[in-house]
C-alpha cells in the first residue's frame, strides 16, 4: 500500500500538473486545486531538454506532445556581428535517452493543457479558481480548510505553486528569491525555414538573443537585455521595443517577423533554492516553490517534472512518510538541483560581466549530470 492514500497538490502548474499524474496513477486519490481561474498558462514557448521529456514519457504525455512541437538536437551559437555568423555547432546529449531528442520546442500552454487533461484522465479532481485559507497539522495528517470554507483532512499537502508560493509561507519557510539584473522578452511567431533549431546570441545589443521552433511553421524568440525601466507599455509599445531589439540582430534574425503585440510575454531573470529539506511535516513543496533558475540552460521544466516524478515515486513505494522517505528525497534532489541552478546562475554572471564563458562545456557539464536519471 502506497505512503498515502489522499493527497492535495496546490498548484496546477508543470510540478503539480505531473505530481497528480503520479500519484492518481498509482491508485492515490489526488486533489489538485489552483487560484486561477482556468488553465491559464503564460502564452510564451517553451524549451524541454531530454530529461524532461523522458518524465512526460512516464507520465503517458509525451506521445500527445511529440506532434505538437519540434525535436532537435543540436544547439547553434552566432556572433553579435553584421552577418550573424555561426561561431559554434554544438551537438547535445540526449539526456532522456537515445529514443528521445536532445530537445523540444513547444508552446507552453498546449503542454499546459495535455498535463491537465492527463491528470483528469488518471482520476485527479481538478478545481480552478480554489485555494486555501489555512494548513494546519493533525497527527499523521493534514488539515487544509479551502477558500470555499470546506475543511479536509489529507494525508499529504504538495505545495506546487511558484516562485511566489502561498504553501511556502504558510508553513512558515522563508526563501528570498533574487533579481538577477536581466529581463527577457519572449515572443511566439511564425518560423521562418532558416530555424531549425535553438541558436544564441551572446552579448552585443543585448545579452542573450536566441530562438527555439515550436513547430512546421512556428517559433518562439527571446531577447535578455538590461534592465531600463521603460515604465507600463501598452502592447503597440512592447513590440516596437521588441522589433527595435531584434533588429540589430542578424543571421536567421533578418527573417524572423513580429506582428503580434498579444504573443509577448515580458518577465524578469530570478532565482532561490531552498538550501534544506523542502518539507514541513506532512507538507512539502517542489517546482519552482523551492527552486528558481534562470532560463539560461532551459532546465527549469525539467527540475519542476523531475521532482514530481521521484517524490511520487517514492510515496507510492513507501510503507509510510517518515524520515527515511524525506532524507531520500532530499538526497536524490538537492544537490542535483543546486547544481543545476548554480550553472545557470553562473551564465547569467558571465553575461553581466562581459565574460567570454565556456557556454558548450557549461551546457556539457549539466547535461552529463541530467543525463543519469533523477
Amino acid at each position: 500500500m502506497p505512503a498515502v492514500r489522499k493527497v492535495l497538490v496546490v498548484g496546477a502548474g508543470i510540478a503539480g500538473t505531473a505530481a497528480a499524474i503520479r500519484l492518481a496513477t498509482g491508485g492515490v486519490a489526488v486533489d489538485l486545486i489552483d487560484a486561477l481561474p482556468d488553465a491559464g498558462a503564460a502564452g510564451s514557448g517553451i524549451t524541454l531538454q531530454g530529461n524532461a521529456l523522458r518524465v512526460l514519457r512516464e507520465l503517458g504525455v509525451w506521445d500527445r506532445l511529440r506532434a505538437r512541437g519540434h525535436g532537435f538536437d543540436s544547439l547553434g551559437i552566432r556572433a553579435p556581428d553584421a552577418h550573424g555568423t555561426l561561431l559554434a555547432e554544438v551537438t547535445d546529449f540526449r539526456t532522456g535517452g537515445p529514443d528521445l531528442p536532445a530537445a523540444f520546442g513547444t508552446y507552453r500552454p498546449v503542454l499546459a493543457r495535455l498535463l491537465l487533461a492527463r491528470a483528469a484522465q488518471a482520476g485527479a479532481r481538478v478545481r480552478f479558481g480554489t485555494s486555501f485559507t489555512a494548513i494546519r497539522p493533525a497527527g499523521d495528517g493534514v488539515d487544509v480548510t479551502r477558500t470555499d470554507h470546506r475543511t479536509e483532512r489529507y494525508d499529504l499537502v504538495i505545495g506546487a505553486d511558484g516562485v511566489r508560493s502561498a504553501v511556502r509561507r504558510e508553513i512558515g519557510i522563508d526563501l528570498v528569491t533574487r533579481d538577477l539584473g536581466i529581463d527577457i522578452w519572449r515572443v511566439v511567431t511564425t518560423r521562418p525555414p532558416s530555424v531549425d533549431r535553438t541558436e544564441l546570441i551572446l552579448g552585443g545589443p543585448v545579452h542573450i538573443a536566441g530562438y527555439c521552433p515550436t513547430g512546421p511553421d512556428s517559433m518562439y524568440a527571446y531577447l535578455a537585455e538590461a534592465p531600463q525601466r521603460r515604465g507600463p507599455l501598452t502592447p503597440a509599445e512592447s513590440l516596437a521595443v521588441v522589433r527595435s531589439l531584434a533588429a540589430r540582430l542578424h543571421g536567421p534574425w533578418d527573417e524572423i517577423e513580429f506582428t503580434d503585440p498579444a504573443l509577448i510575454n515580458f518577465t524578469t531573470f530570478r532565482t532561490h533554492l531552498l538550501d534544506g529539506p523542502w518539507h514541513r511535516g506532512r507538507v512539502v513543496v517542489i517546482g519552482d516553490a523551492a527552486h528558481a533558475a534562470p532560463p539560461t540552460l532551459a532546465q527549469g521544466a525539467a527540475m519542476s517534472l523531475e521532482d514530481a516524478g521521484v517524490l511520487g515515486e517514492l510515496l507510492l513505494a513507501a510503507p509510510t512518510v517518515d524520515d527515511t522517505l524525506w532524507k531520500e528525497f532530499t538526497a536524490r534532489r538537492l544537490e542535483r538541483v543546486r547544481t543545476v541552478v548554480d550553472a545557470s546562475v553562473r551564465m547569467c554572471q558571465w553575461l553581466l560581466g562581459g565574460v567570454r564563458g565556456d557556454v558548450p562545456g557549461l551546457h556539457a557539464e549539466v547535461s552529463a549530470l541530467v543525463a543519469q536519471p533523477a
